[in-house]
């Protein structure tokens, strides 16, 4: 069978598709980060793998959604067992796809996918109500009922990760799925095929193509059978897909790109600060979240940016499989290459590069290392768009109101950091920040629970506990009248 043996771990390279494997006649390279290697060919689907594995979602849709929530929560119980009996698989096969921490992998990220699991198949049994109320003496009774089948694409920097988050309350909600993993980053999801199959979930509910964005993705956001399109990842991608979806009114879930602001208030703790500020290069800056522009009152701009600096000096980077390796490589050579535009860029608009801003040769060609850019002119691309690697950027103000304008100053809102040692400061600061999720003296603090989604051009709906049930089921009332019953 094609199947390629990444770090030890076996992985069927074809399709799942209707509970079996399904191959392509063309293929695409897998290339792990860590030395440039293929790792993998991988089946390239297109138009017809993409209708194949809806039409096998769309008939597996009515047995399961007529499973109860407590039927499918077993199931999805039973999965989330075989994921966890297989985390240190998952974590090596992972790192060797997209060069992300062995460490982080196994304490943090497949844990996570566990817990996605089971917080949404427990929420739909447990949490997933609305108290009845009353109108005019008439009973509002208000429940969420399968949509369809789910279209789930999800990014390369934690692709199952990522891809459970909404994996997990789509099949709660009774959804099926078809799941298209990024073309950098594509093992995981196949295994994860094969696990969730092994525990019994059926044939036809969960659903993988695997191939390009321009191809596998858009057969299958363009498919006139599906009910749900999620998508995590750029703003021009989004829109082409917005498109699409548009032609059928598929409703669309956008978690997109974000220039997220660190604001550093004049009563912050320093020590905490710098800590905080150093966590943005986390996963090699291939974080949404990331913070990634530090903004520093001016009465102590000084004094943190010599810490910062003294801090950023002892970074460690190298091969992510190495337990003291801090920032491993990024992704793949075109996005090096996209992260190098961005730094000449910079310089050439008149920014200067206080320390890194080229690649790490003694790594190899994937590492970059840890950039700070400073001096940068106001609305400059380096201070406004994404740039999704190790690059921060550092700015002073001057007032609380000055530093809100910087933190506001561009088209995304995802999220924000703030740094301060006053309450009623941060309550007043954070009031007029537009961000999905703000955090204050903390990062990258996230419940399940909470709402999840991007404010302007950061994403569309929010995700999270019952959001996530809104958006994956089609929520109904159902209103009772209280005379014309003949029994009670």
């Amino acid at each position: 069978m094609p199947s390629a043996v990444v770090a030890g771990v076996t992985v069927d390279t074809r399709h799942w598709i209707g509970g079996r494997r399904v191959a392509s006649t063309e293929t695409f390279d897998s290339v792990s980060p860590i030395d440039g290697t293929v790792i993998a060919r991988v089946a390239r689907g297109g138009a017809a793998e993409a209708a194949a594995a809806v039409a096998a979602a769309r008939a597996a849709f009515p047995a399961w959604a007529a499973l109860s929530p407590a039927e499918r929560g077993a199931i999805l119980h039973r999965v989330a067992d075989n994921v966890e009996a297989h985390i240190e698989q998952l974590a090596q096969l992972e790192t060797a796809d997209n060069g992300s921490l062995l460490r982080s992998h196994r304490r943090g990220v497949m844990p996570r996918v566990v817990l996605n699991l089971r917080f949404f198949a427990d929420f739909a049994i447990e949490k997933l109500q609305h108290p009845d109320f009353e109108t005019r003496g008439h009973v509002n009774h208000v429940s969420w009922d399968p949509a369809g089948v789910a279209v789930i694409i999800t990014p390369w920097n934690a692709p199952l990760m990522l891809a459970t988050w909404r994996i997990g309350p789509a099949l709660a909600s009774g959804d099926t799925v078809v799941a298209k993993p990024p073309e950098w980053a594509p093992l995981s999801a196949s295994y994860f095929a094969e696990l969730a199959h092994e525990a019994g979930l059926p044939p036809g509910v969960f659903n993988v193509v695997q191939g390009l964005g321009t191809e596998a993705g858009a057969a299958l956001t363009a498919n006139p059978d599906i009910s749900r399109i999620c998508f995590t990842g750029s703003v021009p991608t989004a829109k082409v897909i917005a498109h699409a979806a548009a032609d059928n009114l598929i409703p669309c879930s956008f978690e997109l790109g974000g220039k997220s602001p660190t604001v550093i208030l004049d009563d912050a703790d320093l020590d905490l600060a710098v800590d905080l500020a150093i966590e943005q290069y986390d996963n090699a800056g291939q974080v949404c979240l990331a913070g990634t522009r530090l903004l520093v009152q001016e009465g102590i701009a000084e004094a943190f940016a010599s810490r910062f600096a003294e801090r950023a000096a002892q970074i460690r980077q190298g091969d992510p499989r190495d337990e003291d390796t801090q920032i491993g490589p990024n992704i793949h050579l075109r996005h090096v290459e996209r992260v190098e535009g961005f730094i000449e860029r910079a310089k050439a608009d008149g920014a200067t590069v206080a320390y890194g801003g080229e690649r790490n040769t003694a790594l190899g060609p994937h590492y970059f290392k840890p950039t700070l850019i400073v001096d940068a002119p106001a609305g400059s691309e380096i201070l406004t768009q994404e740039v999704f690697g190790p690059v921060l950027t550092m700015q002073s103000f001057a007032t609380d109101a000055d530093g809100l304008a910087l933190a506001n100053g561009t088209e995304f809102g995802l999220a924000a950091c703030v740094v301060t040692g006053s309450r009623s400061r941060a309550k007043a600061f954070t009031k007029h920040l537009v961000a999905g999720t703000i955090w204050v003296n903390c990062f990258f603090v996230r419940d399940l629970a909470a709402p999840f989604g991007g404010s302007r051009k950061s994403g569309v709906g929010r995700e999270g506990g019952i959001w996530s049930f809104d958006f994956y089921a089609d929520v109904k009332n159902t209103v009772y009248a209280p005379n014309g019953w003949t029994e009670e």
